[in-house]
């Protein structure tokens, strides 16, 4: 019997494992995702991430570097953190699926988590309607809430996987612009925030599972859970599953409703009285964000597709306020 499956064992109570599905491959080879039957329990299915350090990285950019190597094995120890120590807070309105339990199998990593398919949640997109990222923000703004001033001991101290001291490859590359000249800056006024919270730090469409009827969802994926603003989750969603044209469209309307959410959700958690201070310091560090992440992008990859009109104008906003600052 193979490790991983009598890990799975272990953990599930169950008398047998089997693979059932190869969901993919993680990013530049490190490990798989898999659904697993189980005999003998009362699960039917699981999720198993297996995450296995490669001798040779085979990243789809070539960014193959010791430093792209440390980052993502941090982000593996940082996902198994945030399950064992932290997912517990998030309730139905910051729905994620539940562990099962994690282990070290040598130098290998395995994370049983809940199919998340079978808890009522098949549903993947890769664009979303203006009503649809609504039910993503919502979610966003929940989970800001749930963890404002939690500190993330354990996580990434500044959560996203761009954020600039992880990125230093990326940042000498970059064709030296006014964004390069304030990318410090920047990251400073992303830190030094008042209100700071935990942000997923991946908040892409891709992970969002979304029930069958478009009204619930789910969110997956939490190797860059960390410390931060909550508009870098917020940038970052609407620029994964929107076009520019709709971004500069409905950012109002979003941002709105995401503040409404967000003020709603601490009023539950009894603490309304700060949301107006927060909304205000927050929806000004908007541009700050987006622009945070075209800096990345622009080291990164400067012919990726995001890099359009909307973020331009985004920058421009973002290098204005800083200036007025100064």
């Amino acid at each position: 019997m193979s490790s991983i499956k009598q890990t799975i064992l272990n953990i599930t109570k169950a008398t047998n494992a089997e693979e059932i599905e190869h969901i993919q491959t993680l990013w530049s080879g490190y490990g798989n995702i898999s659904r697993y039957a189980l005999t003998g329990s009362n699960l039917n299915t699981v999720i198993v991430k297996n995450i296995i350090y490669p001798n040779q990285t085979n990243h789809p950019r070539g960014w193959n570097t010791a430093v792209s190597h440390q980052r993502k094995v941090k982000s593996y120890q940082v996902e198994t953190e945030w399950y064992k120590s932290f997912s517990d807070l998030c309730n139905d309105d910051c729905r994620i699926p539940k562990c099962y339990g994690t282990e070290n199998i040598g130098e290998e990593q395995v994370i049983v988590l809940e199919d998340l398919d079978a808890a009522g949640f098949p549903v993947r997109k890769s664009d979303l309607t203006k009503d649809e990222v609504k039910i993503c923000l919502k979610w966003l703004a929940n989970f800001h809430a749930t963890f404002l001033n939690i500190k993330p001991e354990g996580l990434w101290g500044s959560g996203t996987y761009w954020h600039l001291a992880t990125r230093p490859d990326e940042f000498a590359t970059m064709n030296d612009t006014p964004l390069k000249q304030v990318a410090s800056e920047i990251d400073e006024i992303l830190s030094n925030s008042k209100f700071q919270t935990l942000v997923h730090g991946d908040a892409k469409v891709a992970n969002f599972c979304f029930s069958e009827d478009m009204l619930n969802v789910a969110a997956v994926d939490f190797q860059y859970v960390g410390g931060g603003c909550g508009m870098k989750d917020v940038a970052y969603l609407l620029g994964s599953c929107l076009t520019e044209n709709e971004c500069e469209v409905y950012e109002s309307e979003l941002l709105d409703f995401y503040f409404l959410e967000l003020k709603s959700a601490l009023n539950i958690k009894g603490i309304e009285s700060i949301s107006n201070k927060l909304e205000q310091e927050w929806r000004a560090l908007y541009s700050i964000a987006w622009a945070d992440f075209t800096r990345f992008l622009m080291g990164w990859m400067p012919t990726h597709q995001k890099l359009n009109a909307y973020s331009k104008l985004m920058v421009e906003k973002a290098l204005n306020s800083i200036k007025k600052e100064q």
